[in-house]
């Protein structure tokens, strides 16, 4: 009993429960001027999607696909969890509009479709998003989905999604409109993107939020001010308020100076294939969640009543309208014959 014990102890002494992973990144030197446990496997929600966007671009500048090209609702893409999107089976929409449900509205089911677009199948384009990440030498990934569903196959870390993240606006800079809708219509039906930075932290470009039970909430984003662009991934937050107002302070240290350049790149950093994924399901979907949730409003009470804020009123809204048609390519369920009249 006592040998379990200091087994436990020592499991939940090597996981502070304040530990989740921070890095922010100088763009153009690739210096990193802040992280914590940047190279810790996590799991990465929605922000797997920015893997899906970068494939469909370069399938896109490849003219493998074109912004008309139509992506169609497959039965396994409309099999996907926690579906906002309203759609159904055979219902099509353009690659350029798939893009803007894929990441502003983080539209799981979507997300599935312009895999199967882009690639022969969903295991066709999962295979490439893994090719594509040991290319960009992120060495503590692996995607399971182009969606980012829960799987204990689908991990990153926040060194592995800052690389990806930099290296989308890197190459298509032209694409940069996808990540800065603050909200979609599907057929009139709004859905309001989670990067709340987009309206309310001047500045932002984009990038991608994430949220499961087992990640917490993450965020990839990307910001310039007065010529200086800046990463800052945050992942593992409590609350979407913990998560935008740390991201904000993170670019509004670094746009100010007060986080120095370390002596390291963020391709420097290591990366820990011996640290499984923390699973912050108890934390945060359990009935331990208002305790953890009061111990991190401690930690990080901006944006409460009484406590300085980094995010601005409210800013002009970008809301882009998506309309799908009826597939006429789906294929016809057959109708069963009819039984012969007896009498």
């Amino acid at each position: 009993m006592f040998k379990g014990a200091l087994l436990v102890a020592s499991c939940l002494a090597s996981v502070p429960a304040s530990a989740t992973p921070v890095l922010v990144v100088d763009v153009a030197s690739r210096d990193v001027l802040y992280q914590e446990d940047a190279g810790v496997p996590w799991y990465p929600a929605s922000t797997t999607k920015m893997m899906t966007a970068l494939l469909t671009f370069e399938a896109l500048h490849a003219n493998v696909v074109s912004l008309k090209t139509p992506v169609v609702m497959s039965r396994n893409a409309t099999k996907q969890a926690f579906l906002e999107s309203g759609l159904t089976f055979g219902r099509t929409m353009t690659i350029e509009d798939a893009l803007y449900a894929t990441i502003t509205a983080s539209a799981n089911d979507v997300a599935v479709a312009l895999a199967e677009t882009v690639a022969s199948s969903e295991p066709t384009f999962v295979a490439r998003m893994n090719e594509r990440a040991a290319q960009l030498g992120m060495t503590g990934t692996h995607f399971a989905s182009p969606n980012g569903l829960f799987s204990r196959q689908n991990y990153s870390t926040a060194r592995d999604l800052a690389i990806l993240g930099m290296e989308i606006d890197r190459l298509f800079p032209e694409y940069r409109h996808f990540f800065q809708a603050t909200a979609v219509t599907i057929d009139g039906k709004e859905i309001k993107s989670n990067n709340l930075l987009l309206s309310r932290y001047p500045g932002t470009i984009g990038m991608k939020t994430g949220f499961l039970c087992a990640s917490g909430r993450n965020y990839v984003g990307l910001a310039t001010r007065n010529g200086k662009q800046v990463m800052v991934v945050v992942l593992g937050a409590t609350t979407e308020r913990e998560r935008n107002e740390r991201s904000a302070q993170y670019l509004t240290q670094a746009f100010d100076g007060q986080l120095a350049a370390r002596a390291e790149r963020v391709d420097d950093i290591p990366n820990r294939p011996e640290v499984a994924p923390e699973d912050m399901r108890i934390r945060l979907c359990t009935n331990q969640s208002a305790a953890y949730e009061t111990s991190r409003e401690a930690l990080y009470p901006m944006g409460l009543p009484g406590h300085e804020t980094y995010l601005e009123g409210e800013g002009p809204s970008q809301v882009y309208a998506i309309r799908t048609w009826a597939s006429e390519t789906v294929e016809s369920v057959p109708l069963p014959a009819p039984r012969p009249v007896t009498q």
